[in-house]
C-alpha cells in the first residue's frame, strides 16, 4: 500500500489569496493548504476535510478559492430579557430562546456551526440593548441584574414598531430566569466574543431607535428626540460598549422606528450625536483597533446619510458601510429583487460599502434546501465594487433553540442545525457561488447514506421552490403582509378580521415585480381581450406547483421507512411542504376561474372555481395532517399572530362557499 501524503498547513502572504482565502496544493508525497491568514487557514482546512470525507485522499483536487462576499452572516433579533427586549420578543420563539441567549452552551454550537458553514459575522439586533449589557459612566443605576422574562397572559398582536413592549401588564408579572449580577452578564459577553473571534465569528450589535426599554425614566432619559440627557447617554452606551467588550467588532443602527414626527434630518442629526460621537470617542481613545460602524438606509437618504457621517467615513480605524433591506421580508420569491432600484440606491451611496439584508420570515417549521434557487440569488446581488455582504435572518423568528418538534431526536437543538441544509447552503454559496449541484449531493449522500442521494437532491430543491413560486406569485412585501406556512398576514392586510387570505384576496394580491409573474386581474383582462402576454400567467403558475410538488412526491415513494430520525423528519418535511405546493395550485387556479366568472358570468368557470378550492381543501388537509405528525402548533408569532392550522382548515372551507355562493 502506497504511503499516504503528508498534509501541511502554512500560513504565507501570496498574491493569489486574499483574506479568509486558501489554495490547496496536491503531490505525489504532499497535500499542502496555504492561506493569508488563519481565518483562510480554517476555511482550507475544513475543504479539505470534506474533500477527503467525500471522495477519500485519492480524490483531493487542487485549487483556490476566495470569498465571493466579504462579510457573511446571520441576522439575530435577540431576546435578552423583558426589560430590553428585540423587535420579535413578543413571540412564542423569543419567549422560549430568552433563557437560551445566557447559556454559553448555545452560543459555543451556534458559533462553531455558522464557522462550519463559512459565515464570519453573527449581528444581534435590540432595540436597546444596553442596560443587560454594559455599565455606563453616569449611569451606572440603570445597568440590570438577573435575566427576566414575562408572565403576563400575551395579546395575539402588539405594535408593529415595537412600541409598548413596557407596558405595566408586560412588566409587573415577571419571573427571573438567571440570577446573575451585571458584571457576571459582561464576563459571559466577553466569553462568547471571544469564543467568536477565536473561529473568525465577530459580533456586531445593531439597533432600532430611539427606545429607552429598561432605563425605566431614570436619569430623566425618554425617547425624545431633542432630549439631552438621552443623548448623552446614548453616545456614552455606545463608547462603553467598545471600552468594555474589547472583542466587539461594530455597531449598527437604524433611524425612523420610534423617531415619529421627526424629519430626515433630525433622524440623522441624532444618530449623529449619539451613535457616530460614541464611536469616535472609542476610536479615537484606542487607535490600534479597528471598528465597524453600520448605518441601515432606512427612511432616509444615503447621500444626506454619507453627508451627515463623514467624520466617520473619514475616520482611520472606523470602518462605515450601508445596510439595505434588499428582498423586504422574503428572501424566497424571486432571484432578483427591485427595491434597490426603486431608492436609485447605488447611485445615492455613490460607491460606498453596503450590507444587502436578506430576510426570511418564510421557513420556520419545515426544512429548506434548493441550491439552484441560492445560487443564482447570490449572483444576481448587486455586487462590482459596492457589495460589502449579506445579512440572512428573519424578524418574525429567533433561530435559536428548536421547540417545535415533537418527541425530537435531539432535545433543544439548534435550529441552525435543524435547518442544516438551508444555512449552509446561503453561507457556503456566499463564500463560495461556484459550489457545484454534484458537492451538494455528495454532502447529502455522506449525510443520510440510508437514501439514493440524486433523489434526495432533487426532491428536496423541488419542494423548496414551493415557496418562492407562491410567494412570487401572491406578493406581500413585508412580513406581516404574508406567512406562507399558515396563509396569514395581519388582518388588515388580509381585508378581512381573521388574517387569513382568502380566494378573494388571492384574487386581489399583486405579483413580485421581478417574479416575471402576470397577476390575476391582468390575466383576467387579457382573456377579455382576446391577447396574450410573455409573463407567466397565474394558471402556469399552478402548473409549475403542481409539476414540482408532484415531483417530490413521486420520488418520495421509492423510499422505503427510514430508521434515521433526521432522515425520518426531513422525508416528512419535504411531503409536507409539497401537498402545501399542491394546496396553493388548487387555491390559484380556483380563485383565477373564480375571477374569470366573475367577469364573464359563465358557469363554468364557476363549476371549475369550485371543484378547485374543493381540491385546495383537500391538500390542505393532507398538509395540517402531515405537518403536525412531528410538530408543534398553534403557533404565536410576533407578526401575523396566532397560526392555528385546525382554525385556518374552517377558513379554507369557507373559500370553496365563496365561489359557491356567487352571482
Amino acid at each position: 500500500m502506497a504511503d499516504k501524503p503528508d498534509i501541511v498547513l502554512a500560513v504565507q502572504k501570496t498574491d493569489v489569496l486574499n483574506p479568509e482565502g486558501f489554495k490547496i496544493e496536491k503531490t505525489k508525497t504532499e497535500i499542502k493548504v496555504t492561506a493569508s491568514d488563519n481565518a483562510g487557514l480554517m476555511y482550507g482546512t475544513l475543504e479539505l476535510a470534506e474533500q477527503i470525507k467525500l471522495y477519500g485522499l485519492e480524490g483531493v483536487k487542487p485549487l483556490v478559492r476566495n470569498p465571493y462576499l466579504e462579510m457573511r452572516g446571520p441576522k439575530f433579533n435577540i431576546p435578552l430579557d423583558v426589560r430590553t427586549p428585540s423587535y420579535s420578543d413578543v413571540c412564542d420563539a423569543a419567549q422560549y430562546n430568552m433563557p437560551h441567549m445566557w447559556d454559553f452552551s448555545f452560543w459555543k454550537d451556534y458559533i462553531d456551526t455558522m464557522a462550519r458553514y463559512r459565515y464570519n459575522y453573527i449581528s444581534l439586533w435590540s432595540l436597546h440593548p444596553f442596560p443587560s449589557l454594559v455599565k455606563v459612566p453616569g449611569y451606572e443605576d440603570i445597568a440590570l441584574d438577573d435575566v427576566q422574562r414575562s408572565t403576563t397572559n400575551w395579546q395575539e398582536y402588539y405594535n408593529l414598531l415595537g412600541i409598548g413592549f413596557d407596558a405595566p401588564e408586560i412588566l409587573d408579572n415577571v419571573e427571573v430566569l438567571k440570577s446573575i449580577t451585571i458584571d457576571e452578564k459582561i464576563e459571559f459577553w466577553k466569553k462568547v466574543m471571544a469564543y467568536g473571534k477565536s473561529r473568525n465569528v465577530d459580533f456586531h450589535f445593531i439597533t432600532w431607535n430611539i427606545f429607552d426599554y429598561g432605563t425605566q425614566g431614570k436619569y430623566g432619559i425618554t425617547d425624545e428626540i431633542d432630549n439631552e440627557i438621552t443623548k448623552d447617554y446614548f453616545r456614552k452606551s455606545i463608547k462603553q460598549l467598545f471600552v468594555t467588550y474589547p472583542d466587539l467588532a461594530g455597531i449598527g443602527l437604524a433611524t425612523g422606528e420610534n423617531m415619529h414626527g421627526a424629519n430626515a434630518e433630525e433622524k440623522e442629526n441624532w444618530a449623529y450625536d449619539t451613535y457616530a460621537l460614541g464611536i469616535l470617542e472609542a476610536a479615537k481613545e484606542m487607535p490600534e483597533r479597528q471598528f465597524k460602524f453600520i448605518h441601515r438606509q432606512h427612511q432616509s437618504g444615503a447621500q444626506e446619510i454619507a453627508e451627515k457621517f463623514k467624520a466617520v467615513v473619514a475616520a482611520e480605524n472606523v470602518e462605515f458601510m450601508f445596510c439595505f433591506k434588499y428582498a423586504k421580508a422574503h428572501v424566497y420569491s424571486a432571484t432578483q429583487q427591485p427595491y434597490h432600484e426603486h431608492a436609485n440606491y447605488l447611485q445615492q451611496i455613490e460607491g460606498m460599502k453596503t450590507l444587502w439584508g436578506l430576510r426570511n420570515d418564510d421557513t420556520f417549521y419545515f426544512r429548506w434546501g434548493a441550491p439552484d434557487f441560492t445560487r443564482e440569488f447570490i449572483n444576481n446581488l448587486p455586487h462590482n465594487d459596492v457589495a460589502k455582504g449579506i445579512y440572512f435572518g428573519s424578524d418574525q423568528w429567533i433561530w435559536g433553540r428548536d421547540f417545535l418538534t415533537k418527541n425530537p431526536e435531539t432535545p433543544n437543538q439548534l435550529e441552525v442545525q435543524k435547518h442544516w441544509y438551508q444555512w449552509m447552503l446561503w453561507g457556503r454559496l456566499s463564500y463560495d457561488p461556484t459550489l457545484s449541484n454534484e458537492r451538494f449531493r455528495d454532502i447529502l449522500g455522506s449525510h443520510f447514506p440510508e437514501v439514493d442521494a440524486n433523489s434526495l437532491f432533487s426532491a428536496w430543491q423541488n419542494a423548496s421552490m414551493v415557496y418562492p413560486l407562491t410567494t412570487g406569485f401572491h406578493w406581500g412585501s413585508l412580513d406581516f403582509q404574508w406567512y406562507i406556512e399558515g396563509c396569514k398576514s395581519r388582518p388588515s392586510q388580509a381585508a378581512n378580521e381573521t388574517g387569513f387570505h382568502d380566494v378573494n384576496r388571492f384574487i386581489s394580491l399583486g405579483v413580485h415585480p421581478k417574479s416575471g409573474n402576470q397577476s390575476i386581474p391582468d390575466y383576467v383582462k387579457m382573456v377579455s381581450d382576446g391577447k396574450s402576454t410573455a409573463l407567466r400567467t397565474p394558471l402556469q403558475v399552478s402548473d409549475e406547483l403542481m409539476n414540482v410538488s408532484s415531483s417530490a412526491l413521486d420520488v418520495l415513494k421509492k423510499f422505503k421507512e427510514p430508521t434515521n430520525k433526521e432522515l425520518q423528519f426531513t422525508l416528512n418535511d419535504i411531503k409536507t411542504v409539497s401537498f402545501l405546493g399542491k394546496y396553493y395550485a388548487h387555491k390559484i387556479e380556483g380563485a383565477t376561474y373564480l375571477a374569470l366568472f366573475r367577469d364573464s358570468n359563465k358557469k363554468e368557470y364557476q363549476e371549475l372555481a369550485v371543484k378547485a378550492l374543493e381540491k385546495a381543501l383537500d391538500f390542505w388537509k393532507r398538509y395540517v395532517h402531515q405537518a403536525k405528525q412531528q410538530n408543534h402548533n398553534p403557533l404565536w408569532t410576533n407578526r401575523v399572530g396566532i397560526v392555528d392550522w385546525k382554525q385556518i382548515t374552517e377558513w379554507v372551507k369557507q373559500d370553496i362557499e365563496i365561489a359557491k355562493n356567487e352571482r
